[in-house]
Formats: structure tokens, C-alpha cells, sequence
């Protein structure tokens, strides 16, 4: 529900300010004033296109504020991007700047306006000449129909469904698609497959191979060194080991009269200990060393077939191994296809069944409420001063969808005798007003929680007498679920407001302002005693207008 709505440079509004009400908040004034801003300033709280135009004249910017009380389906939404809504209420703003750039801002944080979109559905709609055109729109009709029937979870239902035969279908498609490709593909991956199992590569086989032959190749040079440094380390009689004996045997003598030494002596233990095992390392590294010109020939023969391996499937041995292991996976999926096409076709075969008994379901539903909808809604066109009018719904068969298997069409006829036909095809904008309230009224559902806020923007167009009263009764009528904004030229319909406001305007330093303020009692009289008799207001048009009021009020 909006409670506060704020105005700045919008247009020819300098700055308004307005709290509505819950019921029925009526605008009205003289022609021009300006009361279709209020509509156009919501709109864009709703996530309406934006331009320069709408700044008021040498203002560097229009920013338009609206506080409504947030529903909890709206505080949900909001919370998944990370917005909370304090204390019910909600701070919505769009700001236009005057190069036609746009902001939008809930709860003082930056949104997008495709974000203010998706939140109106939880704050409000607006019902204008130019919004009407959605009802000649089969989706919205669809949807206005499911609404009133309550299917909503059954549509949802055989979306879920559907999306999982279109799926079955799809893959099925591949099969015959690619069933070609994949069986000329299958030689090759056979092929692939018994090259690389035929040398049965290991993971890391190639490096220990490479530092094996470069062993071989090298043999008698590492003899050689290996020997010197066993000799220098440990063999010869001044090698490494006897000097460091000796110095040690040396030390511990100085040790015997100088305690101070014994350090010394330890600390060159370890180091003896190290020299005699690295010199019996090689000892035992020289014992392996001998020239295998048959192991030669073995490692080389089998780096070959590894680099040719390497030189089709990847760089490494780790790469031909993961493309074996790849290859493997790819003639399975096709030795296993036929079974798998089996299952699918098993499975789109159970969906199709289960789609179907829901779709069979669905439209029966849809058939039953089309009736009911249809005979209430000629109801509401009777007393809309279109007694005449025949409106059907129509339910026919179409391709399955995420919907169902039924295309809605809402037909009227506005004269006997003539057969119905779509509304964009006959409806004029009067009856295609009252239409649209006559649409709104019987499918209008009780509120849960906060009620979202009505917008009806001239609604009245091409309405009058008696016709004007029951619009009247049917925006009071909503406003008991729903807040209700309308904007009227009708004094019939002004008479039920719950809440009258008027809109003027002036001029200021030159320049015309807009103004909106709240009136009730001798004003609210006065201004329905316009609305009656135009600019020059009489005692009995001020009579006529608190009769009307009056009445209004009895007959709320």
C-alpha cells in the first residue's frame, strides 16, 4: 500500500507531497492540471521507462520518493538481493537526471530499474488507456484466467514436467543427430585406444626411462668419478677420513688437558661419520656401474614408442594416459547407447503420459472457470451500462507449452446479434475501460497481509450517467481489498471517495506549479459542485454535489 508519495521537479511539479489512505483515494480537477503526474510518477516507482522530458524545466533533476507499507512476499524478494525492509515500510525513489539518465534506489540502496519491475508486481498495478492494451494479450489473458481458478501450482506443476520431456526429446534428437558421427568416430577411438594400450604407458615412466639411458650412455665417465671420490673420501691412505682421524685423535689428546676442547672433539664426530658413509656410498654405486648395451637398447626402444605416443596425444605420458582414460569413456557411452536410448524413450514416454493427464486436468479446470469467470463478468458489464454485452471465454487446444495445451481468448460482443471477437477487435476505449474493471473486479482476491495499491488512470473514459455510478461502486468495491488511486473527471464517481484529492494549477514567479492537497467538507463539496456544473459553480450544483455525497456515502 503506498502511504507517502513525493514529487520533485517532475514535469510541472515543483515539489508535492501526499499521504494516501487505505480505501478509495479519488484525484480530480480541471482538465490539464495535472493529475495523470501522480499516475506517471508511480509508474516509474514501478519501473517505467525514463527521459529528459519529464524534468521540469532548468531543474538539474526529477526525483520522484514513494513509501509504501512492503509485504512479506516483497520483503522476501528484496531480501534475496540483499535488502531489508524496516519497520513494514519501504522507501522506493527513481531519480531522472536532465540528460535522461536514471537512478533507482529500495531501502537507500542503488537497484536496477528491471529490479523496480519485478517489485511492483508485489506493490501495485496500474490500470491506464495505454496499460489496457495487456488485455489483449493471450498470455495475460491466461494468466488473469488461471488466477481466478487457482491453478497457479498446477501451471507450475506441468512446467516441471514439461521441461523434463522437452529434455528427453532433446537428447533423443542427439542420438539420431549424431548417431553417424559418433559410430565413425567409434573406429577411431578403437584405434586410439589399442595403439596406447599396445605400449601400456605409466605415469611418470618417461623421466625415469630418460635418466636410466643417460646412465648407460655415461657409464665409464661416472666410473671414473665415482671411484676418485671414493678414494678422496675414504680409500687412500690421505684421504679424507684417515686426515679427519687423525685430527680428531689429536683434539681428544688436547681434551685430556684442556677440558675446553672436548667441544671441539664432538663437533667433529658427526663429520667423520658422514665422510666414511658417503665413501661407502660410492663403493656401493661403483659395484652397480657396469655398461648394458642391451638395457641401452631396451630403454631407447621404449622412449620411441613412448615419444610417438606423446607426439599424437600430449606432451606428456600424464596427458596420453588421461586421452586413454577419455577414450575409454567415449566407447562406452557408445557401446552403452543403445540401452541408454531405450531409457530415455521409456522416460519420455512416462512423462508425455503424466504431461497429459495433467494438461487433461488443467484444461477442465480452465474450461469450468472460464464459464463462471465469463457469466460474472457480464454481470459487472450490466451494470456498467453494457447490459447487452455477450462475453465469453474461449479455452481451445494449441501445442504443448510450459502452460498447458490451451490457448484463452477473452471475446465480447457489445451488441446482440453480432459474434464475438477479440477485444482489440471491437472494444472501444470506454468499453475496453470498463471491461478491464469489470475484469478486475470479479477477479480480484481478497489481501493477504498489506494490500497492494490499484492505480486506475481515467478509468471513467467514455463513461456517463448511470453507467458513471456503477464504476463508482466497483472502485469502492475494490478499494475494500485494495487500495484504490483513480483518477476521475466524473462526479458520480467522486462521490464515493473515501479520500478526495484535488489538483490545480498555479502560477508562481511566472512560472505554472502543480499542487495536490486532501480536501473533505465544504471543499471536497465545492470541488464535486465543479465537477457538476463546470467553471461557474451554483447553489444547486453545490446542492446536487452534497446529495451525491451523500448518497455516495449511504451507498458505500
Amino acid at each position: 500500500m503506498l502511504v507517502e508519495l513525493l514529487v520533485e521537479n517532475f514535469a510541472v511539479v515543483e515539489r508535492v507531497r501526499v499521504r494516501f489512505h487505505p480505501g478509495l483515494n479519488l484525484l480530480t480537477g480541471e482538465t490539464g492540471s495535472g493529475k495523470s503526474l501522480v499516475v506517471d510518477a508511480l509508474g516509474l516507482l514501478f519501473g517505467g521507462r525514463a527521459s529528459s522530458e519529464m524534468v521540469r524545466t532548468s531543474a538539474e533533476r526529477a526525483r520522484i520518493t514513494g513509501i509504501f507499507e512492503a509485504p512479506g512476499a516483497a520483503k522476501k524478494m528484496l531480501a534475496e538481493s540483499g535488502i531489508e525492509a524496516e519497520d513494514g515500510e519501504l522507501l522506493v525513489e527513481r531519480e531522472i537526471l536532465a540528460n535522461g539518465k536514471s537512478r533507482a534506489f529500495v531501502g537507500s540502496r542503488p537497484v536496477t530499474a528491471a529490479l523496480l519491475k519485478d517489485l511492483s508486481q508485489y506493490l501495485g498495478d496500474i490500470h491506464g488507456q495505454h496499460d489496457q492494451q495487456q488485455l489483449f494479450q493471450p498470455r495475460s489473458q491466461r494468466e488473469m484466467l488461471d488466477s481466478f481458478a487457482g491453478c497457479e501450482t498446477q501451471v507450475e506443476e506441468i512446467g516441471v514436467t514439461f521441461a523434463s520431456w522437452r529434455a528427453c526429446n532433446s537428447e533423443l534428437a542427439d542420438f539420431d543427430r549424431n548417431e553417424q558421427e559418433k559410430l565413425r568416430l567409434a573406429d577411431l577411438w578403437a584405434f586410439q585406444k589399442k595403439e596406447i594400450e599396445s605400449v601400456s604407458p605409466k605415469t611418470g615412466e618417461d623421466a625415469a626411462l630418460e635418466n636410466e639411458r643417460s646412465v648407460l650412455r655415461n657409464v665409464t665417465r661416472l666410473q671414473e668419478s665415482a671411484a676418485a671420490a671414493h678414494s678422496l673420501l675414504y680409500d687412500a691412505s690421505d684421504s679424507a677420513a684417515a686426515q679427519l682421524r687423525v685430527a680428531l685423535r689429536k683434539i681428544e689428546e688436547l681434551a685430556k688437558v684442556d677440558e675446553s676442547q672436548r667441544e671441539t672433539a664432538e663437533a667433529l664426530k658427526p663429520a667423520l661419520i658422514a665422510i666414511e658413509e658417503a665413501g661407502q656410498a660410492m663403493a656401493e654405486y661403483l659395484d652397480k656401474l657396469e655398461a648394458d648395451p642391451a638395457r641401452l637398447e631396451e630403454i631407447e626402444s621404449r622412449l620411441a614408442a613412448l615419444d610417438k605416443l606423446k607426439r599424437k596425444y600430449g606432451v606428456t605420458i600424464d596427458e596420453v594416459v588421461q586421452f586413454l582414460a577419455e577414450t575409454r569413456v567415449q566407447l562406452e557411452a557408445i557401446e552403452n547407447s543403445t540401452e541408454r536410448r531405450a531409457q530415455l524413450e521409456k522416460e519420455r514416454a512416462r512423462l508425455a503420459g503424466e504431461y497429459e493427464a495433467a494438461a487433461r486436468k488443467l484444461t477442465a479446470k480452465r474450461q469450468e472457470a472460464a464459464k463462471q469467470l465469463a457469466k460474472k463478468v457480464e454481470t459487472e458489464l450490466a451494470s456498467l451500462a453494457m447490459q447487452r454485452s455477450q462475453f465469453t471465454i474461449r479455452v481451445s487446444p494449441s501445442a504443448w507449452t510450459a502452460e498447458g495445451v490451451d490457448e484463452v481468448a477473452f471475446l465480447i460482443s457489445p451488441n446482440p446479434g453480432e459474434e464475438p471477437k477479440p477485444l482489440d477487435k471491437i472494444a472501444s476505449g470506454g468499453e475496453l475501460s470498463r471491461v478491464a474493471l469489470a475484469l478486475k473486479t470479479c477477479t480480484q482476491k481478497p489481501a493477504k497481509g498489506t494490500a497492494k495499491t490499484l492505480v486506475f488512470d481515467e478509468v471513467d473514459a467514455g463513461v456517463g450517467g448511470s453507467a458513471a455510478e456503477s464504476v463508482g461502486r466497483r472502485l469502492k468495491k475494490l478499494s475494500t481489498a485494495s487500495q484504490v488511486l483513480c483518477v476521475t473527471h466524473l462526479a458520480q464517481i467522486a462521490s464515493f471517495a473515501d479520500h478526495h484529492y484535488y489538483v490545480e494549477k498555479h502560477d508562481v514567479r511566472g512560472r505554472t506549479v502543480a499542487s495536490i492537497a486532501e480536501i473533505e467538507g465544504e471543499a471536497r463539496t465545492r470541488e464535486i459542485g465543479r465537477m457538476l456544473s463546470g467553471e461557474r459553480v451554483t447553489a444547486e450544483a453545490i446542492k446536487h454535489a452534497a446529495q451525491l455525497i451523500k448518497l455516495g456515502s449511504a451507498k458505500s
